[in-house]
């Protein structure tokens, strides 16, 4: 299993404001009101006019910077505190390195390491993101100390997934704006997840009046109206237990009742 990031790390609405020019760029949302810009070639040569990054090579600070880039940073850290991390890790081997800048100039690292044995507050990213206020939820306090999780950054595996989760959020002007769409669509995908488990437990569950004694009962020709008083059924017996033949009945005569469909009850 592989990983790979390069990235600037900050607040949502902040990144988003020092980007919204850039063609090159998209911020892609993360927990607790920050944001990610993935940094690819294409944004390095937009940002900075160079074709040609002169990085420290593979596994040093950094593999893709330069004076024009880190100038950049000192600008957009005039309105708020970033950090500027990469990680590439390929079968459990790796590395990650860090460095946060505030109020125009770099106040912390680059911090690096190919060593994770040693306590997960002191890793270089997740160092860098305590220096940006991400903070632990109570549960997560409870097992281990992983700012890198806590925040979002194992929502994306490679930089191609990060871009993606930027295009997507692109229409959002503010984290907020994200968050509250995220939010509904996670209670419509429960929602939906909730109807498909009812409806495969209701295909188990008998009912105490078959098709035909509905449409008998009720007055109806086969269609939709049986199906769902069918389900009705089902979802009394799931709510209260079996039902006898005549309590099915007259609760069926009045949930039809309810529904207004000029049944012609027997």
């Amino acid at each position: 299993m592989s990983y790979e990031l390069n990235a600037v790390i900050g607040r949502f609405d902040l990144l988003w404001s020092q980007t919204a020019g850039i063609r090159e760029t998209a911020v892609a949302p993360l927990r607790q009101g920050m944001g990610l810009v993935p940094v690819t070639t294409q944004l390095l040569e937009e940002l900075t006019g160079l074709t040609d990054q002169d990085g420290a090579g593979p596994g040093q600070p950094f593999t893709v910077t330069s004076p024009a880039f880190e100038q950049t940073l000192n600008y957009w850290s005039r309105g708020g505190p970033i950090a500027y991390v990469e990680a590439d890790f390929h079968g459990g081997d790796g590395y990650q390195t860090a460095a946060v800048w505030r109020t125009g100039a770099n106040v912390w690292g680059p911090a690096h390491t190919w060593d994770f044995t040693g306590p997960r507050e002191d890793w270089p990213i997740n160092a860098a993101l305590a220096l940006l206020d991400v903070v632990l939820s109570s549960s997560e306090r409870a097992s281990y100390h992983d700012l890198f999780l806590e925040v979002g950054l194992g929502w994306e595996q490679d930089m191609d997934g990060w871009q993606s989760a930027g295009r997507t959020a692109r229409w959002a002007a503010t984290y907020d704006e994200w968050h509250q769409e995220h939010l509904a669509e996670q209670e419509r995908t429960a929602r939906a997840a909730a109807e498909i488990e009812k409806y495969r437990r209701l295909l188990d569950v008998p009912v105490a009046l078959d098709g035909k004694a509905i449409m008998k009962l009720l007055g109806l020709p086969p269609g939709p109206l049986i199906g769902a008083a069918t389900r009705y059924l089902q979802d009394l017996h799931l709510e209260r237990g079996p039902l006898s033949r005549e309590e099915a009945v007259t609760r069926l005569r009045t949930w039809a009742a309810e529904q207004d469909t000029g049944c012609r009850g027997r």
